[in-house]
């Protein structure tokens, strides 16, 4: 038999291979995405438009190489742009970028300490609201460069200036910007496969730029500083003053921006079957980035799940994706910046009015009404218009927790008479702060009568358990009788054992309907009466 000396291919040239085939195709699309979203996202934050691109080579090179989560693209996002832009009013764009810096460290710190999972406790409806809210402050914002004026300031601000704006509009770049706009809401409508494989972004940017190159509109266009990238890196600097504030903003942007970047991470698993993430892991590598971006002059970095989506829709398979998407990025801009200057600001604006109101979630708005949450999610979107992001989210984390402790400390009583006996039943927990409810409701209940408690608790306390005690007593001493209908085995396990007669409860903590079939308040006071016979 004749020897095989066919050569053997090893195992880095397959996963080479594998590369050219899957992953360089989908780093070119996600360049594609985030090339303009990039250089919009810096428009929107009142930072040097490169700053963004910075953002994005080092998100796609550094956090990609390094990132606990393979899949997951990094970049400049919308989400801080309202932090950003405050920031950068308030300090500068040089003293901003020592503020990345820092929060690049403090990230790196919380990596390595492995607190990366407590940025998952926030909660659902803060985060959303918040989201939702910058959402409304881009739109509003590039509202007015789209119409050919500049932002007048704040949430309300913006709001109150807009009718005068619309009046003074400028016909060319409102023009640009609604094109931009329509291509946006149109182009996924578009059925042919060869048209969907370009972004609608990178196609509505194209378009409307060569719109305005063929009529030949003077309008403002995007400007690099000295020409080229490189002219537009920028050393940061620490603030003379008002530390205070420059600390509280590095918390604010360390807690927004890994919180941000976490929760994309592990959305971005539910994209594809490949390696899971390390939260710990992609924490420390999103702190490198910024620590790099800030030292460079560009914008914070956070994972970005527009991007990520695309990459993995793309036929992404491993973390090159998004090393070759930052790569592509750097080379379009080194040797083709006379491309980028050609883009008017109102195009981009155009882009981030639509990115803005696609940051207001409706799928997320029905889940939480679905979960009763919307009273925090609102508290925190007008709070956050209204006042400012660092108040509204301190608002919208209040809200959360009042909420939290309400429904902690719930109880409803339900009391219905049926086949010659009344029928109590309490559900939730009974706890001190529900004694007043506890003993107005027994009070309605007509002497010497026969009287059964039927506890559908999640938790009760010794001052819950000796109110029902005191009340059985007082109720049997006026010639009424009064019985336990345990739900369950735990119940009867905590009774004192004296007989019929024993006190109503024992002072413990126990399991029940409740908990055991994770269902709500009224579906275990259902299933309580079904038990009962009522």
């Amino acid at each position: 038999m004749a020897a095989n000396n066919s050569p053997q291919k090893g195992p880095w040239i397959a996963e080479f291979s594998s590369t050219i085939k899957t992953d360089l195709p989908a780093s070119l699309v996600t360049f594609l995405v985030a090339l303009p979203l990039s250089l919009g996202i810096a428009l929107a934050s009142g930072a040097p438009l490169m700053a963004g691109v910075i953002a994005a080579v080092v998100g796609g090179i550094v956090v990609g190489a390094l990132g606990g989560a393979p899949m997951q693209v990094s970049g400049p996002a919308a989400g801080l742009t309202v932090i950003i832009f405050g920031l950068v009013q308030q300090f500068g764009w040089e003293v901003t970028s020592a503020m990345t810096v820092s929060a690049g460290i403090l990230q790196i710190i919380l990596g390595k300490l492995g607190v990366a999972p407590l940025a998952m406790a926030i909660s659902p409806a803060v985060l959303h609201g918040m989201l939702a809210a910058i959402g409304i402050l881009i739109a509003l914002s590039q509202a007015h460069v789209v119409l050919g004026a500049a932002p007048a300031g704040g949430g309300t601000e913006n709001l109150l200036a807009l009718p005068g704006s619309i009046i003074n509009l400028d016909p060319a770049t409102t023009v640009l910007g609604l094109l931009t706009i329509g291509i946006l809401v149109f182009w996924p409508k578009i059925k042919l496969r060869r048209m969907q494989i370009i972004p609608g972004s990178l196609a509505a940017v194209v378009i409307a730029t060569i719109v305005s190159l063929a009529f030949g509109m003077n309008i403002p266009r995007v400007e690099l500083a000295g020409g080229n990238l490189f002219a537009s890196i920028s050393l940061p600097v620490l603030p003379t003053g008002n530390y205070t504030t420059f600390v509280a903003g590095i918390f604010v942007l360390t807690l927004v921006a890994s919180a941000e970047s976490l929760l994309c991470a592990v959305a971005t698993d539910k994209l594809h079957t490949g390696p899971r993430c390390c939260l710990h892991k992609e924490l420390m590598a999103q702190g490198a980035g910024n620590t790099i971006s800030g030292l460079l002059g560009g914008l914070p970095i956070t994972g970005v799940i527009v991007r990520s989506k695309a990459s993995i829709s793309a036929g992404a398979k491993t973390r090159a994706s998004a090393i070759l998407h930052g790569l592509w990025i750097l080379i379009f801009v080194v040797l083709l910046p006379g491309l980028v200057t050609s883009i008017p600001l109102s195009v981009l604006a155009g882009l981030l009015v639509y990115t803005g109101i696609q940051l207001v979630n409706f799928h997320h708005v029905t889940e939480l009404r679905r979960y009763q949450e919307m009273i925090v999610y609102l508290i925190t979107v007008i709070a956050i218009v209204g006042i400012n992001l660092l108040a509204g989210l301190g608002i919208g984390l209040a809200a959360a927790l009042i909420r939290l402790l309400w429904k902690l400390t719930r109880m409803d009583i339900a009391i219905e008479k049926s086949g010659g006996a009344w029928h109590v039943t309490i559900s939730g927990a009974l706890t001190f702060a529900g004694i007043p409810k506890l003993t107005s409701r027994l009070a309605d209940i007509p002497p010497s009568e026969e009287v059964k408690i039927h506890l559908a608790l999640r938790y009760l306390d010794h001052a819950g358990c000796e109110a029902l005690n005191s009340w059985q007593e007082s109720y049997e001493k006026q010639g009424g009788r009064v019985q336990a209908a345990a739900l369950e085995e735990n119940w009867s396990s905590c009774q004192p054992g004296k007989g019929e007669n024993s006190p109503l409860v024992a002072c413990n903590v126990f399991e029940d309907i409740w908990t055991r079939n994770n269902g709500t308040v009224e579906e275990a006071m259902t299933q309580t009466k079904q038990e009962i016979g009522l």
